[in-house]
């Protein structure tokens, strides 16, 4: 299995080399020691959203890029989850993504992830 921070460290890397830059000058354009950017890059340290966001800046590159890159290769690599069953008000069970009744005459619902109900509030803002 993929660890995220093994896979940040790497785009972080070949952004880094892909620019010729060594370490020095990115640690220091991002104010972060040079030690602590390698273990970054090797996926040996779980880097803030402060401190990754001053490494993207060093490096001219969104963080959200860097994030979405991230994100497709994770996809990529990890598995699909295993169905999840909540139970209802109804006293049954139902699985997460499933469509359910809410209450005798309320309107149907999708019980969705708490991942996919932030990802709709916000895209909905």
């Amino acid at each position: 299995m993929a660890v995220l921070r093994t896979l940040l460290g790497e785009a972080l890397r070949t952004t880094r080399l892909g620019q010729d830059r060594t370490l020095r000058e990115v640690s220091s354009a991002a104010q972060v020691s040079l030690g602590y950017l390698s273990e970054v890059e090797r996926g040996q340290k779980e880097a803030s959203s402060e401190l990754l966001a001053s490494i993207c800046r060093a490096l001219g590159v969104r963080l959200s890029d860097v994030l979405s890159d991230v994100s497709e290769s994770l996809s990529a690599l990890e598995p699909e989850p295993a169905p999840v069953l909540v139970r209802v008000r109804a006293g049954g069970l139902a699985e997460v993504g499933s469509r359910v009744e809410v209450g005798a005459d309320g309107p149907a619902a999708e019980l969705r992830s708490p991942v996919r109900a932030v990802r709709d509030v916000v895209a909905a803002a």
